[in-house]
């Protein structure tokens, strides 16, 4: 037979922009080896009627170093239409390190990506202590998806400095040993360096993590040696310039010079704020200088709020709270009996209302105090939503109450919203339409038991393109697949071409859409996630091979590592 795999009689958009066309896509041994009216046989055959047939969507912003040894399939990201995501962003990947130091790559990742050191513990075979052996691991594992990684700039500072990289400013001869491994890391496959500079990126301990210890002489360094082999990207996640124009202004001169100097392209994920609603544009602004100067420069965005998902199973905003904290530690079911004991649930009441202004702020997606305003019951997987202040207001009763009764009502189970960034949703649609913006942020990965980003693809088709009618669907699938492919070098993918790698997911239109999330502890030791699958999909495909039916796993492994160009062999 000619091919391994037909689809047939689907809705083809390509991941270019151009407008939909009908016709069948032909795979042999991995690739797209025909496009048009086939009428020979295949092993196997995928009737595409009523559906679209599109690129596998790319995913750039993933935590998925740890989860990629014990998840062969990628989730929750596979079942969203993502078929290759990149890792390591923010600073954070696993090596270069030796299992020895191994609780120093854990300390960075534990709070910063709330990723359990126990999971981590249980479920990583260390087996490396440089970078390329790292690479050489995560190619050898069975994968049902493609990954592409970052070195990470706090690894690579504990690497070399051990202990001191909490503390203390690179010495020369450190750097010069952070850029031979940032060399080698490279030439061996890895996608680009990434760190942090943020606030919101601590230990356990309420320390920096190891890169934020780092000069700006240090990063940009470091981020030379990838323009001087003229290969690789840069992530940061943003310094914190406190809604100072003054700072932000000379912390985006620096970003700039250093893509324009090094030739390096630099990314950066970008988000509007009720407390300085415009603090955005000025980024956005940059990217345009940038490329007028001679450098590149894209920015990373989202499609929705950035939420932490509240529920009993998981976190509350009043945790730490006296009365709360207590009864929080209990099992479930104890939780719920006392909730519905009137003379606790009064206490309950009583602490929310007096609560002392806590010097402790959450960072990262850690939950904030509540404001009621802007605490969202999660009824359905997309908006619009209610919030607790309009219900309470409604049923006359307290806030607090009718946090707690809406959670009894579902055992508990109840989810709640609490944007903590893009509250304005005209400003996210604008960042989404911005020629030098991508959209993607999941986070897949990290941030497992508070927030559910891996959907953000699927929020895409759903609410944008289906029920807001905002953006094409062409639009829509080029910006999930062609786009970031291309910022991210990720040859041969985000496109349905002949002679391209077969990576495609089949979706109908009208009902695709992400699923209400559920908590599951499937991560090692016993470690809890949220888990979210979506609807709509028949089938998606990677590498040729069809990997999920339905949201199915079919029993196929194809996924590969995607090295970067300076990878030999």
């Amino acid at each position: 037979m000619p091919y391994d795999l037909i689809i047939k009689n689907g809705t083809l958009i390509d991941g270019s922009g151009l407008p939909r066309f009908q016709a069948d896509v032909g795979i042999s041994h991995g690739k797209i080896a025909a496009i048009g009216r086939i009428r020979a046989r295949a092993r196997e055959v995928i009737d595409a009627e009523g559906h679209v047939v599109a690129p596998g969507f790319v995913d750039a912003h993933t935590h998925m170093d740890a989860q990629v040894f014990w998840d062969p399939l990628g989730t929750c990201s596979c079942w969203h239409g993502v078929t290759s995501v990149v890792m390591g962003n923010c600073g954070f990947s696993l090596a270069p390190c030796a299992e020895r130091d191994k609780l120093l790559v854990m300390r960075n990742l534990e709070r910063a990506e709330d990723i359990a050191p126990e999971a981590m513990e249980a479920g990583i075979p260390w087996s490396w202590t440089t970078y390329p052996e790292y690479l050489d691991a995560v190619e050898a594992l069975p994968k049902g998806i493609n990954y592409a990684a970052y070195i990470g700039h706090s690894a690579l500072r504990t690497h070399v400095m051990g202990e001191r990289a909490f503390t203390h400013e690179a010495s020369p001869t450190d750097l010069e040993a952070m850029q031979r491994e940032v060399r080698a890391a490279i030439q061996a496959g890895a996608i680009g360096l990434s760190t942090s500079r943020t606030h919101n990126h601590q230990t356990p301990d309420g320390q920096p993590v190891a890169s934020r210890l780092a000069t700006w002489e240090e990063v940009r360094q470091l981020v030379g040696v990838m323009g001087e082999l003229n290969a690789g990207v840069f992530e940061i996640a943003n310094e914190d310039a406190r809604f100072d124009p003054e700072r932000i202004d000379e912390y985006l001169g620096r970003l700039k010079a250093l893509a324009v100097d090094t030739g390096v392209p630099v990314t950066f994920g970008m988000f509007s704020s009720r407390q300085a609603p415009n603090m955005w544009q000025p980024f956005f602004a940059l990217a345009d200088e940038t490329a007028a100067a001679g450098g590149r420069m894209f920015i990373q965005v989202h499609s929705r709020p950035l939420n932490v998902v509240l529920s009993f199973e998981t976190a509350t905003p009043f945790d730490t709270l006296p009365v709360w904290g207590d009864i929080r530690k209990l099992p479930l079911a104890a939780q719920e009996a006392a909730l519905r004991n009137p003379e606790t649930r009064q206490k309950l009441i009583e602490a929310v209302r007096h609560r002392p202004r806590s010097p402790h702020k959450g960072v990262g997606a850690e939950p904030r105090a509540a404001n009621f305003k802007w605490l969202f019951v999660m009824d359905s997987a997309t908006p619009p939503y209610r919030s607790i202040a309009e219900m309470a207001d409604e049923r006359q009763q307290d806030p607090v109450a009718v946090f707690i009764d809406l959670a009894l009502e579902k055992g508990l189970k109840q989810f709640f919203l609490q944007p903590l960034v893009n509250h304005n949703q005209e400003h996210v649609l604008e960042m989404m339409r911005h020629p030098r913006s991508v959209i993607t942020f999941s986070d897949s990965g990290a941030h497992v038991s508070q927030i559910m980003d891996s959907s953000l693809q699927t929020h895409v088709l759903g609410h944008w393109v289906r029920e807001q009618q905002a953006l094409p669907l062409e639009e829509a699938v080029r910006q999930l697949s062609f786009v970031p492919a291309s910022h991210w070098g990720l040859s041969g993918r985000g496109l349905l071409r002949e002679g391209w790698n077969a990576d495609v997911v089949i979706f109908d239109p009208q009902t695709v859409a992400p699923q209400l999330p559920e908590v599951v502890y499937d991560l090692p030791a016993g470690a809890k996630r949220l888990r979210q699958q979506a609807t709509g999909f028949l089938a998606t495909v990677v590498n040729g091979e069809t990997v999920l039916r339905h949201n199915e796993h079919t029993g196929a492994l194809p996924g590969r590592l995607l090295r970067g160009p300076r990878a030999s062999g």
